[in-house]
Parts: structure tokens; sequence; C-alpha cells
């Protein structure tokens, strides 16, 4: 009863036990029901055969039946040779094959490995199969169709690769023998029914023998099938993409990646000291302050995991180099009061351009440095974005971040806007986290003529920020040789509250000014490894060490151990050079006093300046700067307001407009720059309409709507169960509360970074190098997907231009060869091809599965309902009707009849109907 009831569901696994394969065999099997029309042969009777022995017909076929090697197994009669003796001639008790002589030993089960996807119905798949390999051992049998690597499989045959028998001495053991030999297939280029047949195995009705034709509409959960990883294969794709297209990261300079892998200095065994972590866990956000506040000598915060290598190496550094560094960290460093390593530009350039999990790598460091705070950069009510978001999105972001081993959240807004930063604050506390409310410094406090922010402003601001309840106090951004000034005033004020300070070391004096703000009575002060430090970066974690040791400010670390971390961020720099600062910039440059780049902006303005072919005047755009920064009302600049001025100076300098020529009447003639519009709209806060703009800057805005007090606080709450279940639908079950937050922050990012994983995998194992430039032809090297899983892969050739424009690339994994094709870009572009359906569009209808188009149903301009049948396909033996998505009108049709189409080709457009 198992076989026949699976067969006709499924088309896929076959059993045949006891009674029914001796049924089959004595004195049914072969027959000759046509001899009317002279037809001899051996024919397959089928039965069922329920509990008491009572047997049901279902139908004479005048053939021996595919899963006859089930009866063969389990009598070891080979029914084949069987058949060619009875038709020479010869009787079935000549050849022995008689009543008494027929014995059943045990089980066997067929299952016909097939390239249908069970997802969608089993429809076919085709595609090459780039490779196959087949599970064997004891009681296995294989009777292969067309499968090997290379093989290329039709829409116009029949889809079976293989049929694999397990034999064994009862049902379980049977099971237990095919279960193991299907894991070890490995069938990669097309998707098989594997999966399936597994969860079959592994059924409890079906291993008891308690299945009947309902098994399949009762058992829907056959059909959640654990996603194939096809690890190795995905990145074999990924290389091969690289050596025929080159890095999928943009590349600002034509410059390569250093091929000398850096050195990891020893790291001792065991546990790391305790360090200021431990007094956070300990006694809470208000007893860190206290123990900050307390600790007599200078503690630093280094940012060479984030801010460093965000200005300097254009955010581009890998979790894979932070990873080697850290447990050197997490043991010799571990009197630092915080270690800066996620937020800012980090967040979104994970998935946009390293293609990682941002979460992932928070997740891995706290693993490997479990005794230093973490710090992050919190845009206020923007998060991690550049946008404003739902209030509730925020608090979830800094809850979840918590989770995930976040500490102290730096909180600051780019117009030092309060509504902004108290509700970021108000989420980080929430969360349990330290809150650090930053002071966005701009202008000369010591400076008479600029009384737009005074001293009195920044007093009168940090009241409000101690107010909202922050545990440590941040001054960010810091240019000003008075570097007394604010710091003495904010200490003299609130004794008992830590002062942070940062600063770039754009100008060449930020160990000066650090030192200055020690002496003031600064308790943290910001600072990067030496060879990450220095220019657009911070200023030198080895020269505060050695200016401050045996002084009242001596921060315990040993310079030695400095020495050592910087040597391997200095071989690690080099791994970056296409993105390194030095390509264009040779040196800091003091004139920041005066255009108040800040040095976080610098390196980007100045790659900017280059791309848009500014480079020669880039110092009319530093000028510019200046007069865009007093056009917008002297902004305090953080990004994004940083970026504004930037986006405006740029604008001015390729449009050739002096500050006067902005100022006299031309607004209403010029296309500023969007995030000019938008921020005089009012989407990052209020903004300050002090310069010439006009104010209101109606001429700017012209009908644009404007935006009233908090961005963020109109906006709906985000529905994060819609959210989830949304991204369930697109990418699978393995979606978790980490994804979500991403895909809320970054919706366009996250979704293509989903599908560059679903292409590529994940490509966070390869190193550097690979990663960016991929491998030279011949060179071999080793890939650890997974602790104890290493691949050993050499690049072997890559192949001609084929007519569909790809290139077959060929590697050696493991000592097999394996090979992909890689689609050409460049030849891409000059070669023609039926268009692709895309998910994120509406109305696009692609085919489900490739075959041929027998009919189509519907017109241009015929108004069709959801579900109606719009056009049939045909593939492997299979008709398939592709039915409307939605109700609306077809505006174009892009196939006829006889159209040969491959999964996902375009078929028709609609229009929904309003």
């Amino acid at each position: 009863p198992y076989r026949s009831a699976m067969r006709m569901l499924t088309g896929s696994c076959y059993i045949s036990p006891y009674r029914s394969a001796m049924r089959m065999l004595t004195g049914s099997c072969y027959i000759s029901p046509y001899r009317s029309v002279g037809y001899e042969n051996a024919g397959t009777v089928e039965f069922l055969v329920d509990k008491h022995g009572k047997h049901y017909f279902i139908e004479v076929n005048s053939r021996l039946q595919v899963e006859h090697t089930v009866t063969e197994e389990v009598t070891d009669v080979d029914l084949v040779h069987a058949q060619l003796r009875v038709c020479e001639g010869r009787s079935l008790p000549e050849l022995g094959l008689t009543q008494e002589t027929i014995r059943v030993n045990g089980c066997a089960i067929q299952c016909r490995v097939t390239t249908e996807d069970p997802a969608r119905g089993f429809q076919p798949d085709t595609g090459r199969l780039e490779v196959f390999r087949s599970g064997e051992g004891m009681g296995i049998r294989l009777d292969s169709a067309s499968a090997f690597p290379g093989a290329v499989i039709s829409p116009h045959y029949d889809s079976l690769l293989v049929k694999v028998i397990a034999s064994g001495k009862d049902m379980s053991t049977a099971a237990a023998k095919m279960h193991r030999a299907l894991s070890e297939f490995r069938v990669r280029g097309v998707k098989t029914n594997i999966p399936f047949l597994q969860n079959v195995l592994s059924n409890h009705q079906f291993l008891h023998s308690t299945v009947d034709t309902q098994f399949i509409d009762e058992n829907q959960n056959l059909f959640i099938m654990k996603p194939v990883q096809n690890r190795a294969q995905k990145l074999l794709h990924y290389l091969g993409h690289v050596m025929v297209n080159g890095p999928t990261t943009p590349i600002p300079v034509k410059a390569k990646p250093s091929s000398i892998d850096p050195v990891i200095p020893t790291v001792p065994m065991g546990e790391p000291s305790l360090g200021f972590r431990d007094v956070l866990l300990r006694e809470g956000p208000e007893g860190f302050a206290k123990a900050v506040r307390a600790h007599p000598g200078l503690l630093f915060m280094d940012t060479t995991f984030r801010d460093a290598h965000q200005s300097l190496l254009a955010t581009r550094v890998r979790t894979h180099d932070l990873k080697k560094i850290a447990p050197y960290v997490s043991h010799n460093f571990n009197n630092l009061f915080s270690l800066e390593n996620w937020g800012g530009a980090t967040f979104d350039v994970a998935m946009r351009f390293l293609y990682e999990c941002p979460w992932k790598r928070l997740q891995e460091l706290r693993t490997l440095v479990p005794n230093v705070p973490f710090q992050m950069l919190l845009r206020g009510a923007n998060a991690v974005g550049y946008t404003n978001y739902p209030d509730n999105a925020v608090f979830k972001f800094c809850e979840v971040a918590k989770e995930n081993g976040m500490d102290i959240f730096r909180v600051f807004d780019s117009l030092n806007y309060l509504p902004n930063m108290i509700l970021g604050m108000e989420a980080a506390g929430r969360a349990g986290g330290v809150v650090e409310a930053a002071i966005s410094y701009t202008g000369d406090v010591s400076d008479p003529m600029r009384q737009k922010y005074s001293l009195a402003y920044y007093v009168k601001l940090t009241e409000e920020l101690m107010k909202a309840g922050t545990h440590v106090l941040y001054v960010t951004r810091w240019h000003s040789s008075q570097t007394r000034i604010l710091i003495s005033a904010l200490r003299d004020r609130y004794p008992d509250v830590p002062i942070h300070v940062h600063t770039h070391d754009t100008a060449g004096a930020g160990v000066a000014a650090m030192l200055a703000c020690a002496e003031a009575g600064a308790d943290v002060v910001d600072v990067a490894v030496d060879s990450m430090a220095g220019m657009t970066s911070q200023p030198s974690m080895g020269a505060m060490v050695a200016c401050t040791k045996g002084t009242k400010l001596d921060t315990g670390i040993a310079l030695e151990k400095v020495f050592d971390y910087s040597e391997y961020w200095e071989v690690t720099r080099g791994l970056y050079a296409p993105f390194d600062c030095t390509a264009t910039m040779k040196s800091g440059n003091a004139d920041v006093y005066e255009n108040e780049i800040p040095g976080g902006q610098y390196t980007n303005l100045h790659f900017q300046a280059h791309s848009m072919g500014l480079g020669n005047k880039f110092k009319q755009v530093k000028k510019s700067y200046s007069e865009a920064n007093k056009l917008l009302g002297d902004l305090i600049k953080v990004t994004p307001s940083s970026k504004i001025v930037g986006d405006l100076a740029q604008f001015m300098v390729q449009n050739n407009l002096t500050r006067e020529e902005v100022c006299g009447g031309k607004a209403d003639e010029l296309s500023f720059p969007l995030s000019v519009v938008e921020f005089l709209q009012g989407h990052i806060g209020i903004p300050v309409y002090d310069g010439c703009l006009p104010s209101p800057p109606s001429q700017v805005l012209k009908s644009l709507p404007r935006i009233e007090g908090r961005p963020g606080a109109t906006l709906p709450p985000l529905d994060f169960d819609a959210l989830e279940a949304g991204l369930r639908l697109l990418h699978g079950d393995d979606i978790t509360q980490e994804d979500v937050m991403s895909a809320a922050m970054y919706p366009k990012v996250f979704q293509e970074y989903k599908e560059f994983t679903g292409s590529f995998g994940p490509v966070d194992c390869l190193s550097t190098r690979l990663f960016l430039d991929g491998p030279k032809i011949a060179e071999e090297f080793q890939v650890e997907i997974e602790r104890g899983k290493t691949l050993h892969i050499k690049a072997l050739a890559v192949g001609d231009l084929n007519k569909t424009g790809q290139r077959g690339v060929f590697f050696e994994l493991n000592g097999q060869l394996r090979s992909v094709l890689v689609k050409d870009n460049v030849a891409m572009k000059e070669m023609k091809f039926h268009p692709k359906a895309l998910k994120s569009v509406r109305g696009q209808v692609g085919a489900p599965m490739p075959g041929k188009v027998i009919e189509v149903k519907v017109e241009p301009g015929q108004k069709v309902e959801k579900g109606q049948p719009l056009c049939v396909l045909s593939a492997m033996k299979m008709e398939t009707v592709v039915n409307s998505p939605l109700t609306g009108v077809v505006t174009v049709i892009h196939v006829d009849t006889d159209n040969s189409l491959e999964g996902d080709d375009l078929i028709l457009e609609i229009t929904a109907e309003e």
C-alpha cells in the first residue's frame, strides 16, 4: 500500500515491503493480458493490500515499472534478466520463479532523485549540474540516469537524476540507510526533491507503515525543508565573479590590496583580566560612571575598531580583520574606558559594501572581548540611519543592540537639536545602556565675535542633557585651540560627572588638545592605535601613553603593547590600500580651523571631489565649504549636517557659484542638492536660517511641504510583526530579530544584502585580499568556512565567453574539479536577453519555471481578475498555468506562443486597478 500511495501523490518515493513485493512477483507480475493483439511480454499489476491481507486492484502496466528495483532487492531476483528470458520463450518455472522459491528478505525503499522543487509544487527545475556527488555504502544501490558535473538538465526530458535503493533487515534500517545516503548527495546548480524525501523518511507515520492516500495532505510539515547551505559552491561563484568582473565593492582609487598578511601578536592562555565592563555589569550605569570619575589616571576610548577606519579607510575594515586582533586587545588593554566598534557608518556599510551582518560583528567581538565596554555612535532619533524613524523603531533598535553586547550609547544630533537627542537618550537608557550625551562643538568659545555658539550656549545645552539623564558627558568635533575653556567650565559646574572628549587630528594638534583637555578635568579622551592615528583619524595612542607616563594622568598602558598592536594594524591597513585616504591626501591640514570641515568628513569630501572631477579644485571646495556653512546659517557640523554643507559646497564649485550669487536672487533658478532641500524642509530637525538663503526659504522649497517640530514625532509606529512576516515570505524562516531591525533601518540595503548572500553565501570567511581582488590563476589557498571545516582551493583558469555572455571559471576544491559559470558584465551590456521579472515591481509576472509557452490567454488592454489564467507553460511532461497575482489591466505582453523561457523571465505586466 505504501509504494502505490506515495507514487500517486509525489512521484518520488517508492517502497515495496513484504506482501506487496511477493504478490507482484508471484502469479500476478508476468501476464499476457493482450493475447488478442499478440502482446507477449512482462507486465506489472499493482494492488493495494490492507491490514487484513485483502487485495485491491489499481492498474496494469504492459512493462516493468521503474520501482522494480525494490522487488529485486528483497527477493534477489533479477527481473530485467528474467523478462528477457521470458521473451525468449522460457517459462517462469524453467527460470525457477515459482511461488515456493520466492523468499522475501527484509525491506527495500527506492527514492527517485529528481530536479524538481518541492517548495513550488514539484515544478521541474532546469540548468547545469555544477556538482554531482552521490551517496553510497552498504545496502545502497544506485541506478543512474544522466547525472554528472556539467550535465545540462533540459526542460524537455524526464527530470530523473538517479534512483537510490536502500535495503535492510527491516523498515527502520532501510529508511536510516536511505536517509544517510541522501544526506551525502551533493547536487549543485539545480534544485532537487532530496529535502522532501528526507522529511518523508523521518516521518513517524511513514516509518510505522500507517500511511494512506491522505498522507501528504495530513502532513504539510513535509514541505518545511531545511535549506541547503551550498557554502563551498557559492563561495566559488563569488570568487569567479570577482575574477571575471572585478571587485564587488566600489573601489575609489586604482590600488591593489597588499599581499602581505599581518602577524597576530601572541595572546596569553586563559581568561583576560577584569575591566570596566565587569564594573558595569556589577554596578550598572550609575556605578560605572562613579568608577570612571574616581579613576586616578587618564582613560582612553580606542576608536581603531570604528571611527579611525571610518575616517581613514572609508569604513571598509571587515570583521574578519577585527576578530584577529580582538583577543589581544582584550588581554592587554583591559583598562580601556571603552572600545568603539559599532554604529555610525559601520552599520550600513557592513551590509552595503562588505556583505556582512552588522549584528554578527557585534556578537562575535563580544565573545572575543568580554571585559572591555563596547561603545557605539547613535544618531539620536536617526538611530544608525540618515533619516527619521518611528519612535518605537529607535527604542527597539537600542534594546536589540544592548541584548547583542552593546554597553555605551554615545547619543548625538547633528544640530544639537534637543528633542532628537532626548529621544535617543531615553531609548538607550530604557535598554539598560550607559547614556553618553554628546555636545557637538563648533566655532570658538574664545572668540567674542562668534556668539551663536558661545560658552553660555554649551553650558545651557549641558544643563538640558543632565536633566534628561546622561551618565557621561561627551564633547565631540574639537578643533579650537582654546581647549581648557569649555572643559573647565563643565568640570566646575558638574564635578561628579565623567567628561569624555573626542577630536580628529586633521590639523595635527590632536595630542596637544587632548592633553590640555585632560589637564582641564576630562576623564576620557579618544585615541587610535599609532598606525591608524593622525590626519583625519584620532590622536596617537602611543603618543598619549608616552606623554602621560609618570604623571598624574598616567594611563597604566605599556608602550610595548601599543607597538605590537600598531604593527598588526600597519600591515592590515595595506590590505585596504584602495580605500586609504593617503591615496589622495598626503597630510592633514590646519585650515580646518578656518573652514571647520570635520575630520570624519574631510576624507569623504576629498574622495568625492576627485570622483566628480574636482580633485584639482579641492582648495576651492574647502573655501566654499566655509561659505556654504554661512549660507546655511552656521551649522553644527556632524553627520548628516556636515554632509549637507559639503554637498552645497561642491554644488557651488561645480556651477561656479559664489556666496553672493546664491544670495543675490538666484535661488529660485537653481536645482539645489536634495540633501540641502530636505534640510531646509526640516527633515533632520529645526533648521536655523541665519545665513543668506531666503528665510523662510520659499525660493528654494517652492511648493514643497515643511516639517514642523521633531521629524519623527508624527510617524506611525512600525509594525514589527508585519515586517517580520514579510521578510519570512521573501527570505524564509531563518529571519531573526536582528534581521528585522536591519530591514527597519535600511530596507533597500538589507534586501540587496540578502540577495547577495542568497547568490554567494557568507563571504566573511575569505581573507580581505581574496574578498577584494580575488585569487590569481594557479594560486592555492585555504578557507575555513566554520571551525573544523577548511576548504582547500586552487584557481585553475577562466574560460572563453559563450553565447549567453558567460565564462566558465575552473577551480580545484579539496582535490575535486569544480566549475562555475559567471556572467561577464561587460559583455552582457552588448548582448540582448529576455528581461527578468522584478520581485520589487508589483504587476510584473515572471515564469515560475523554465519551459515553453504553449498558450497566451490574454491580450494587451484586457482587464483581468486576481487568480485569472494568463498563459500556459509546458516542461518535462508538465503543464503549468500562470495566474494573475492581482486585479488590473494587462499593459504589455513580452512573450509569444512557442517562446522558450527561463525561470523568472518576464511574461507580461499588469497595472493594478485603483
